[in-house]
């Protein structure tokens, strides 16, 4: 199945997305509930989406160019 890794790339992608997402998301619905229990607002909810943004886009950066370097070495096999 020569097709199959090309097929699946788009969903490589989008799930790249989703976990940018998801670690933003995460990381900010943690930081609400810091501040709700421990009355520290805005300051743990600030500090914790920075935190997710932080470490989505370091994976998805991460990934991005992994997936660039198979790309490469597809095209240009030695």
């Amino acid at each position: 199945m020569a097709g199959s890794g090309k097929r699946r790339r788009p969903m490589s992608m989008a799930g790249m997305g989703f976990e940018l997402a998801g670690a933003v998301a995460g990381f900010t619905f943690l930081g609400l509930w810091i501040d709700r229990r421990y009355g520290t607002e805005p300051w743990a909810l600030l500090i914790c989406a920075a935190i997710g943004v932080v470490g989505g886009l370091y994976n998805f950066v991460r990934a991005a160019r992994l997936a660039a370097e198979a790309v490469h070495r597809e095209a240009d096999p030695k």
